[in-house]
């Protein structure tokens, strides 16, 4: 019997307090319409966030590797829908930025490639924020609705999440400019 594969660990980008609390706020409408929604997994791990690179046996940056780093505008903007069947994962895109994209070309120099999860690998990559891991299509109408429009955000922090060990690592504070 073959041993299960550990799931990937991420390296994130997470969003201003304001930014974060508008996104948890959309988790919060879905949930109070009975919506699979992320307000649901209250973990300290679950935060509106981008993941730059999702891999197994991702090692983190090498230290200062993300120094210096200034904090950039983001646009969370329409909403989108990954996957197939009857459940989707539903999202908010994320206009790329030529910082955005500097950020994550600097992240996969250092870690070096790998195995990166389809969602993260080079030329594959939609960066978005989660709103549903699990949101029933035919709920896609009325999960439009309690959604607002674009959220103006900046980048604040990446973060190194390992759910194998559940270690949270803190890569870099993004300095305001």
């Amino acid at each position: 019997m073959a041993e299960p594969t550990p799931p990937p660990s991420s390296i994130e980008l997470l969003l201003d307090p304001d930014a974060e609390a508008a996104v948890r706020a959309e988790w919060d409408a879905l949930a109070a319409r009975g919506m699979s929604s992320l307000a649901g997994h209250t973990s300290a791990s679950n935060r509106p966030h981008v993941t730059l690179v999702a891999r197994v046996a991702l090692a983190s940056p090498p230290p200062g590797a993300l120094a210096g780093i200034p904090s950039f505008p983001l646009t969370l903007g329409a909403p989108l829908l990954f996957g197939s069947g009857e459940r989707r994962v539903l999202a908010r895109s994320i206009v790329p930025s030529a910082e955005l994209i500097g950020l994550r070309e600097t992240l996969l120099a250092a870690v070096g490639s790998g195995d990166d999860a389809p969602h993260t690998a080079p030329g594959e990559w939609m960066p978005h924020v989660a709103l549903s891991r699990r949101l029933r299509v035919a709920d896609l109408p009325a999960a439009l609705e309690v959604l607002g429009g674009d959220i103006r955000a900046r980048a604040d922090t990446v973060r190194h999440w390992d759910p194998g060990t559940a270690m949270i690592t803190l890569l870099a504070e993004l300095r305001q400019p």
